[in-house]
């Protein structure tokens, strides 16, 4: 897994940057109900994504939580006041605190199945009855655009998903979260080319190919000889999922 105190200086411009951060605000506010108001964003990185929810609904307190105290910081000067260091699997708030709650790409980031659980579980805890939780799902998948990237690393060994939507909703079930809504939006900028796919090998970002191993540079290889080195292919496309706490 990267170390997101490292990466907090380059990640907003590694990923995208604004154009994918208006994408994800505009599709995860299209499925938080206009009358919430508080808003707690689980996993709120740099903030780049959270102040656009605040400056879409201004009647809305929107709060934001790290557990990592580079990208808070970051997100804490995009939002004074309004971020805070946490851990999703236990948030530091009372119960029925919030009319939504968002958690944009965390769940699979997450090191297990009953941490993703443990999540679900807390984001269910602090909502109100008739709250909304929004999630990303099905993370990895998103990223392969059947390009010829993609079917270079297709042969690579690969972890066990966190976030399939399937789980998620059984998790969501147990907490007695009911489906609500859903929504694809895409990862603008982030198509990547053969040579930022090596780049990020050798950081890195493929969690089962570490920078270094034999197969990695293998992979390597492969993706420098592709043609186009340096021409993006086609942007992801993220998956969101709404559910309704019982009211």
């Amino acid at each position: 897994m990267l170390d997101y105190d490292r990466e907090a200086g380059d990640y907003d411009a590694l990923r995208g940057g604004e154009p994918r951060a208006e994408a994800a605000a505009r599709a995860v506010l299209g499925l938080v109900p206009e009358g919430a108001r508080r808003l707690l964003d689980i996993a709120c990185g740099t903030g780049i994504v959270t102040r656009r929810f605040a400056a879409a609904r201004p009647g809305t307190q929107v709060t934001g939580v790290d557990l990592t105290h580079a990208m808070a910081s970051r997100a804490a000067a995009r939002l004074p006041g309004s971020v805070v260091i946490g851990d999703g699997r236990r948030l530091p708030f009372r119960g029925g605190q919030f009319d939504a709650v968002t958690s944009v790409w965390l769940l699979h980031l997450l090191g297990g199945p009953e941490d993703v659980r443990a999540v679900v579980g807390e984001c269910a805890r602090v909502l109100r009855p008739g709250g909304v939780y929004v999630t990303t799902v099905d993370k990895a998948a998103s990223h392969n655009v059947g390009s010829d990237i993609d079917a270079v690393l297709a042969a690579r060994p690969r972890a066990a998903a966190m976030d399939p939507a399937a789980a998620v909703e059984r998790y969501a079930d147990e907490h007695g979260l009911r489906a609500a809504g859903q929504a694809r939006f895409p990862g603008r900028g982030q198509g990547r080319s053969p040579r930022r796919t090596v780049a990020d090998l050798r950081r890195g970002w493929f969690v089962t190919l570490p920078p270094g191993d034999p197969l990695a540079d293998d992979f390597a290889l492969r993706l420098a000889a592709l043609p186009d080195q340096d021409v993006p292919r086609p942007d992801p496309e993220f998956t969101l999922r709404a559910f309704r706490k019982a009211a």
